[in-house]
């Protein structure tokens, strides 16, 4: 598995930027050839599910989470929220974390990362990558609304 530990502060409040890195279908916005299909009861909190599809023409694979724990921010708790993803190609979970900072906030993403279809020894290339993408989600939705 690939871990990876994003961390990043805002002049946002906690409330908001939680808002903003819970807003599931933002997030393909900032990554290319993705779309994202919501496929829960509900789009936000426990049980809530969603596809990320990324293709290229007719070459693509999916990647499906559910929310297996939403505990939004409150007063000086932190809040958080985990995805499991349940795909054949990308297995693992992610943690995003939101907690107040200073007059703003500070989000932490966690990410254990694996695509079945690449041996283990590329793990490292897989993580670096990931902060790559996961940084520009992170900035996309926290800075552009």
């Amino acid at each position: 598995m690939a871990l990876l530990r994003i961390t990043r502060r805002s002049a946002l409040s906690s409330t908001e930027a939680w808002r903003r890195m819970t807003d599931w279908e933002r997030h393909a916005a900032p990554v290319p050839f993705t779309v994202i299909r919501l496929t829960g009861a509900s789009p936000q909190g426990g049980g809530a599910g969603f596809t990320a599809r990324t293709a290229l023409g007719p070459f693509g694979f999916d990647d499906p989470m559910a929310v297996t724990a939403w505990q939004p921010p409150e007063a000086d708790r932190p809040g958080l929220c985990r995805l499991e993803k349940r795909g054949r190609v990308v297995t693992g979970w992610a943690e995003i974390e939101v907690r107040p900072y200073r007059g703003g906030s500070v989000v932490q993403w966690r990410e254990d990362l694996r695509l079945a279809v690449l041996p283990r020894l590329l793990d490292r290339p897989t993580a670096w990558c990931g902060r790559l993408v996961f940084r520009r989600v992170m900035r996309q939705l926290l800075d552009r609304g």
